[in-house]
């Protein structure tokens, strides 16, 4: 299999920073008093690219967010920068060969190192994100090191498989651990393996991931801007019925966030109807966030931010059934909104009942999001703080089970 043309790491940072063209990056390096244009940007993503002047790596390195090594330069041992070692101003501090500059890795690398990112994969519905997410950093880092040190289909697989770790990394990083600045470099990471690998589909779905991002912000165009991307690339990929729809979810939230609900109730309706209709390819493995369930979970919330809170109830309810036996942390999450439900319907008793539920899941089955949840519905109670009802959510809230999970998390 052959090695991906061009230098795919620097043009996944370049995506990722949000410059859709290598005449935007160009546009924005001049805009910072560095005149460059198209051409040079293309010569550096091209197979060998040339090292820039000290000045443009400076404005590189801010642009992006990466380290010169990290976009895909060959910084030449010796190499200085104002007296200084280059290499130790811009090198990531973790890479290094795992054996010799030389020695390759056998074929059996990339399975095995696949096989290790699947066991993540199940682990990450069950085990604490403070427990899992240390481990998959740390094989993801191997990963990294391990991709120059092999070749051909071992390389490919390889390069896959991390991206897939960085995206799970990611994905605590953002849902469980709410760090979304330290996601958004984790997932520049996965965009890069995935270029390595060659994998559209992959890149979709990193792209749509970095969307929550400005989306949860409320940086409407920004979001907008990665969903596009993100369907792109899915169009270069067999991408499934269910991965389309994912991706009208994915939009839908970020719609909802920024206070377009009609837009949001529309994208939804467009993804129940690709999930009615079918189509020829299956989802890939590693999707196993999202099934109708979890787009009705979707609906759900949108309604309930639109107001239709009788329609919001019952779509809630009907997904608080259905949910599967491993899906606490989204059982908290539709709790909560049914919760908010509640309070926006005058209802205090049902909703501190409702967000009490919740954090007796939390206490288990620690997720960030879940908890802001409950604490928007607290927010939205305060009209009854002086009720039992509330008082009892209160002591829940702010009792030893949640503060510690919450610290500990």
């Amino acid at each position: 299999m052959p090695r991906p043309t061009g230098n795919t790491r620097l043009r996944a940072a370049r995506l990722a920073a949000g410059y859709s063209s290598q005449q935007d990056l160009a546009n924005a390096l001049t805009a910072r008093g560095v005149p460059v244009g198209t051409r040079q940007v293309r010569r550096w993503e091209s197979a060998n690219p040339p090292l820039p002047n000290a000045e443009v790596r400076h404005a590189l390195v801010e642009l992006l967010g990466q380290d010169l090594g990290a976009l895909g330069f060959q910084v030449p041992e010796g190499s200085t920068a104002g007296g200084r070692p280059l290499r130790s101003l811009i090198a990531p501090a973790n890479r290094g060969p795992v054996r010799t500059p030389n020695a390759v890795q056998p074929a059996t690398a990339g399975a095995d190192f696949l096989a290790v990112t699947r066991a993540h994969r199940r682990l990450y519905w069950t085990v604490a994100p403070a427990t899992l997410h240390p481990a998959v950093s740390a094989h993801a880092t191997l990963g990294g090191q391990l991709l120059d040190v092999t070749t051909g289909r071992t390389r490919q697989t390889l390069a896959a498989a991390l991206a897939e770790s960085w995206l799970l990394a990611g994905r605590m990083e953002f849902f469980d651990l709410r760090e979304p600045d330290r996601a958004g470099d984790t997932w520049v990471r996965a965009l890069q393996a995935a270029g390595e690998a060659e994998d559209a589909l992959l890149g979709a779905a990193i792209l749509a991931h970095m969307a929550f991002i400005p989306g949860w912000a409320g940086s409407r165009d920004q979001a907008a801007e990665r969903m596009i991307a993100a369907r792109a690339y899915a169009r270069k990929g067999p991408a499934s019925a269910e991965f389309l729809a994912w991706l009208d979810a994915v939009e839908a939230e970020c719609e909802t966030r920024c206070g377009n609900t009609r837009t949001a109730l529309n994208l939804i309706g467009h993804g129940e109807d690709v999930l009615a209709a079918g189509g020829e390819y299956a989802s890939p493995e590693w999707m196993d966030w999202f099934s109708p369930v979890r787009l009705a979970a979707f609906k759900g919330n949108t309604q309930l931010k639109a107001g239709h809170l009788p329609q919001a109830r019952e779509t809630l309810l009907d997904v608080l059934e259905a949910l599967p036996q491993d899906a606490d942390k989204q059982r908290t999450v539709v709790l909560g909104d049914l919760a908010a439900v509640e309070a926006a319907a005058h209802d205090p008793v049902a909703a501190a009942a409702y967000a009490v539920r919740a954090l007796e899941l939390l206490e288990t089955h620690w997720y960030a999001t879940g908890l802001e949840r409950v604490r928007e519905v607290r927010r939205a109670l305060a009209p009854w703080q002086n009720e039992p009802c509330v008082r009892d959510l209160d002591d829940r809230l702010y009792g030893w089970g949640t503060t510690l999970s919450a610290l500990a998390n």
